[in-house]
This record gives C-alpha cells, structure tokens and sequence, in this order.
C-alpha cells in the first residue's frame, strides 16, 4: 500500500514496465504483453501524483508487485490484477471502470484484494478481520486473489524499514501470523521463505542480528564439511549409475530461530545439521536414490518421512530422512523428481506455470480445493470477522498427523488433534453425535490426541449433542468453528423458550394471551423492529434485548394499553426449572438452590441471571426495578445446584477426609475444597457441594454439624 516503503537503490528503482514486460516477452503472447502495458498506462494516469512514504512515485510498487508474479510466471491477468491492485482503494476509480477496460476477471481480482475503507469499525482489530475475511471470500472464488495480495505484501515487506517501529512489528507479526503460513499452506516456497525472514527480521531485529552473525561465523567449517559429504554423494550415485542434481542446503533463519525457541535447543545443536537435497529425473529413482544414501551413510532410526506416498496438505512431495554422516554429524537428506522441485517452490501458482497432468499437480490442486471449501463452511458459522480470523489462523498450522478410518482411509488431521478432530473431519454429522471411540481397537476418551497411522472408530448416538467442554481441547478449526456453531443455536433454542415464557407473563398483566394476539399488529412490530420472524423477537426478549412489557403493550391494541391489570394487578411469578440452558444462569454471589427465594435480573444481550432475594447485589441496588422479575422455582426439580459451606473443624488428623465422607454418604458431590489454617488450633474447610434443594443442603449440614471435630458449619456467600 502507499504507506510501506523506503528508498530503493539505483538498481532497484530502475526496474520499470520496459523491463516487466521483457520479463513476459519469455513466456506470454505478445498480445497479453500489450495489454499488461495498456494496464500500466491506466494505473499510471490513476495514481499520478501520489507518492509513496519513500519518496518514490507511488507506481513502483504495483509494478514491483507484478514482477513477483511474473518470477512465478503467472498469467496476463494476474499480472493486470498486480498493477491496478490498488486503483480502488486509493484512487477514485470504480471496479466498474476496470470491468469495462480489462473484463470482470480482472475486476474481480482487484475487488477481492481491496479493503473495505467505506465502512467504519469499531476498532482496528475488526476492520483487519473483516478485511481479510473479505479477501478470503474473494479468494474462494478465484484463488489468484490471494497470489496478487501475496505479491502485494511481500514487497512491502522488502520497502517496510521506513516505517514507524510499531507499525513495522504490527505488520510483520501479521504476515508471520497469516500470510506467510497462507504462502505455505498453498505451497509456494518461494514466497513463504521470503515473507519469514523480512518478517523475523521487522518483529525481532536483535534476535536477526544475534543470529545472522552466529550464522556467518559458523559458516566457514561448514563449507569444507558440506563439500566432502557433497563429493561423496555424488561417488556413490555415479557407481550406481544414477543421474541427479545434489544441492546443500542452508537452514533459513527463521527456521533456525523456531527451531531453537520451540525445541530448547541451542545454536549448535540447531545448527550442525547439513541438509541436502537430491533431485532426479522420476519417482522409482527416489526410492533408488533413498536406499544409495542409506548404503552410505547409517539412518537415524525414525525420522524418516515419505511425503511422496502421502504428500503434505499443500501438495509437498518428497522423501525425506536424517543420517548419520562423518564423525557422527547429523544429515538430512530431501530426495525428489524435477516436478515434485518445482512444484515445491511454486505450489498452485504452477497451476499456470508448468502445463501439466501430472498426478503429483492434481492432488495439489484437490487440496487446495479442500482447503478452500472448509474456509468457505468456516466462515458460514463463524459468528462474526474475528472468529473467522481465529479459526483460519488455527487452521494453517503446517504440521499433520496421518490415521485411518476403519475402512483404511488415510486422514490428514492438524498436529495434536483430538478424536473429536478426527470425527468432525470424516463429517461434521459424525463430530455433532459422536459419544465415544475406539483407536487401534481399544476403547479410548474424546480428548484422547491422536499419533500417526493410529485406526480411529468413532461411535455415535443419535440423540448426542457436541459438548462445549470440547472447545477446550480440539485444535482444528473445522472442529471448534462447528461445535460454536451448535452452541449459538442451542442459546437460539433457550432464548426462544425463555422469551416465549417472559411475554406470556407480560401478556398476562394486561389481561390478555399471545393466542388473542392479532397477526397483523405481529407483523407490524416485526417490521418495525426489524426482524424476520417471531422466533428472531422472542430471542430478542429471552436475550434481554427488549422489554417483555414494553413488547407486549407494543402487541395490544392502542385501547387496551392500558387495560386493568389482572387479578391483584402483578405479573404471576416466572416459573424456572433449573434446565432452562444457556440463557438462564445462576449467580455465582449467592449460588441459589431450589426452595431459595430467589428474582431473575435481565442483562442485556446474555439473558437472565438468577440470584437470592437476598443477594448483596439486589439489596445494594445493582440492577434497576425494570430489569428485575419475580421468578419461583418449579415443583419437584431434579437438577443438582452448586453450594459453598465453610467448616471450622479442631487441627486433628484425619478431619478433612471424615468430614468428605460424611458430605459423600449424605449424597452430595464435592466440586472443589479448600483449607485454611486459622489459628493453629483450628482450621477452615471450605467445600464447593451440590445439592438438589434446601432441605438437602440441611440435611448435609446437619450429618456434618454431628461430627465431633465440627466446631461450625455455615453456607456462604461471596
């Protein structure tokens, strides 16, 4: 964007559309050249006389953009879409002007990588989300949108030194947090490795520096080691009459750097690993080649991976394995074909860059497809920008565990997922129902982490519903987003049933019933207030949103509003059940139980809280009158309640566990317990306990009360 810049040097700032075109002339019809340049002059003319922070006409960058795309060799439109990609957001031409001059595919292109400046939000972390959520949209429709924004930041991220420091570690903390693991989730190398390190090096310039001469001070011993490990690859292929590139590789410093702060590892343990690469010419040779470097050098038993077999989320292939190599150095070794090499730096930007059939490009392409079709589902349950933000972060971890179905399909799940994970992907039916589940044949719980080539059985019941205590310990996104999912409309389903209830006792003062109420002044309210449909008021009401009597005199005709109340002119009392679900709590200041005298207080937007008549928080005047209900409990509840008793017991051994056995055989369950010694003669016990109501909370006081350590027993109250 206009803002990320700083100088460029002679060399760089030299780079103009004569030379972005000589790029095309290599691989594009002279006329998609002609009309990238036509695209030039139109985004030229578009933001003539807007200057970039470094000083530089503000036209650099689309062009610097476009070359990144043409490194990659994307196609005309693509390169269009980079050069024009900010005539919308920055100048006043109109998507329907590019339409018309360079054809919706081009527009739309544009369009997708725009932010959203028409509209105002509440802060920058929902415009950032609500941005990128547009973006992602876009990008299922057509997935170049993504590579034009990709190219777009990374040459931000190369001019971003002329920035203010804290908008330098706010951007680059969001390109290693989303588009660096966007570029790897979708394959492209290229740009991954680049955005990692300019990001690394913008969010910690010390920790850059510490390292990059750590790297260049060790490098010199390295050379000669990497050498002759190098000369005797190559013999030993040569013997085996095998042809290939052998490339060394050098540990990007990003890497290095997560390597070292994820594993505790120090700099030399990190560091004395030399990697290599071995390219062929197809896939039998691999495997030919795999078995040359185990004849050679001695394997590290379990670290050896075939990403050819099962490649990687992103389309990866290649096999990989660590070795022991001279005087016990570690080696890793990444053997794969010429395509599996490019496909690797390219991911699906090779889509238009090799013309290919290829098997290894499909499977990409397929998982890629996926992968946007679950962001597609993701964003249809998230409740809103930030969540979807939350889950799509989630979602491009790049590790992987492999398990099976029972049927022996293979399953990529994100690394550390759960059972609940591996139901959720077979199909979210599955994940809502499931209720237990067997891994390798033996009964195991839903939280159970799954390791590779496990077999996993999920077992259903049709009445099961997913449980929120699962949000504490899926790790996919696909999982958390669909379990949300179903508690909002669960909390739909009890904000419907309580506001149901709270109108016909509104209703009720007036002398009237929601049966006699006419559909047309039903239809009225709705459209005034905005809403679709009765269920949509009810949740308003159940939620706190609107006044139960405010709506019911709203549903009345204007000559009854202000109808004698009935009977002795009050509301009857609310009736709870204790099962009301999500949208009807109890108040954790007073904890009340059933055969408490107890009022409901409506907060707006989370439902009815239940506390004591009692409660300090009534009596202080907290809550206003008009928030406040009459509510009594039901007849014969069968819920169990949380209650908090404190027992001062005599500094004798042995008490506590007595005291919970009698509290136990009373048939009440300990939530959690706590001690605190007192005067050293004595000491307080408090217990969190359930009971059904108060007689059973007497009775379990009273057993306790006849212990004869027992000094006190009372319920308290925060």
């Amino acid at each position: 964007m206009a803002t990320q810049a700083e100088p460029l040097s002679e060399d760089q700032s030299r780079f103009l559309i004569s030379d972005l075109c000589h790029m095309l002339d290599s691989y594009l019809e002279p006329d998609q050249v002609r009309e990238v340049y036509r695209a030039y002059l139109f985004g030229a003319e578009a933001h003539e006389g807007q200057i970039r922070v470094s000083g530089e006409p503000y036209i650099y960058h689309p062009i610097a953009a476009a070359r990144i795309l043409a490194e990659l060799r994307l196609d005309h439109k693509s390169i269009i879409a980079a050069i024009l990609h900010d005539v919308i957001e920055d100048t006043p031409t109109l998507k329907e002007q590019i339409a018309s001059d360079f054809g919706s595919d081009v527009a739309e292109l544009v369009d997708g990588v725009s932010k959203l400046t028409q509209i105002e939000f509440e802060s920058s972390a929902e415009a950032q989300a609500e941005n990128f959520r547009k973006m992602i949209l876009a990008m299922v429709r057509d997935i170049r949108v993504i590579l034009v924004k990709l190219a777009d930041r990374l040459h931000n991220m190369r001019t971003l030194s002329v920035m203010r420091p804290d908008k330098r570690r706010r951007i680059a903390r969001e390109t290693l947090d989303i588009y660096a693991p966007i570029a790897n989730r979708l394959g492209i190398n290229a740009l991954r490795v680049e955005l990692e390190e300019l990001g690394f090096a913008a969010l910690y310039p010390l920790r850059y520096q510490v390292l990059q001469k750590a790297v260049l001070a060790a490098r010199g011993h390295r050379k000669e080691v990497l050498n002759k490990i190098e000369t005797a690859i190559k013999r030993r292929m040569q013997q085996e009459a095998l042809e290939g590139r052998i490339l060394s590789r050098e540990k990007h410093l990003y890497s290095l750097y997560k390597k070292i702060r994820d594993k505790t590892m120090s700099f030399k343990e990190t560091y004395d690993v030399y990697a290599f690469r071995v390219v062929v010419d197809k896939v039998d040779t691999c495997y030919r080649a795999l078995g040359i470097m185990h004849n050679l050098y001695k394997p590290v038993p379990g670290r050896f991976k075939d990403y050819i077999a099962i490649p990687k989320a992103n389309g990866y292939q290649s096999l990989h394995t660590i070795l022991f190599g001279p005087h016990g150095i570690p080696i890793e070794v990444q053997i794969r074909t010429e395509e599996m090499d490019r496909i690797a730096e390219s991911g699906v930007a090779a889509h238009w860059v090799y013309k290919t059939n290829e098997q290894n490009l499909d499977q990409m392409h397929a998982g890629a497809r996926e992968w946007l079709r679950e962001l597609l589902e993701m964003q249809k349950h998230a409740g809103n920008s930030l969540e979807f933000l939350e889950n799509v972060k989630l979602d491009l971890f790049p590790d992987a565990v492999y398990v099976f179905t029972p049927t022996g399909a293979i399953m990529k799940l994100p690394h550390g997922s759960t059972v609940v994970d591996f139901a959720y992907a077979v199909h979210t039916d599955i994940g809502n129902t499931c209720i237990a589940a067997r891994v390798d044949r033996v009964e195991a719980p839903l939280r159970t982490t799954l390791r590779n080539g496990q077999t996993v059985e999920i077992i259903t019941a049709a009445g099961a519903r997913p449980s929120p205590a699962w949000l504490g310990f899926v790790v996919s996104a696909k999982a958390r987003s669909n379990i949300r999912h179903h508690q909002k409309s669960l909390r739909r389903e009890d904000a419907i049933d309580l506001g149901r209830r709270m109108l016909d006792r509104a209703l009720g003062v007036f002398g009237s019933s929601a049966q006699v109420i006419a559909d047309e002044r039903l239809q009225a309210l709705l459209k005034a207030y905005h809403l679709e449909n009765e269920d949509d008021l009810l949740v308003e009401i159940g939620m706190g949103r609107r006044t139960a009597v405010l709506v019911a005199r709203s549903l009345l005709p204007a000559d009854d509003g202000t109808a004698v109340l009935g009977g002795e002119g009050t509301a009857p009392a609310l009736v709870i059940r204790g099962s009301e679900g999500m949208v009807t709590r109890f108040s954790k200041c007073c904890r009340p139980i059933p055969g408490d005298p107890v009022v409901g207080v409506i907060t707006r937007g989370r439902g009815m809280m239940i506390h004591t008549q009692n409660c300090r928080n009534i009596a202080d005047g907290k809550y206003s009158a008009e928030n406040c209900l009459d509510v009594q409990w039901e007849p014969g509840i069968s819920e169990e309640f949380p209650v908090d008793v404190t027992v001062e017991v005599a500094d004798r051994r042995g008490v506590l566990a007595n005291v919970a056995k009698v509290i136990g055989d009373a048939d009440s369950n300990i939530e959690n317990v706590g001690i605190e010694e007192r005067d050293g003669l004595t000491n307080s016990l408090r217990f969190r306990i359930t009971v059904r109501n108060r007689q059973h909370l007497a009775s379990v006081m009273r057993r306790v009360r006849n212990i004869p350590a027992v000094i006190r027993i009372t319920r308290t109250r925060s």
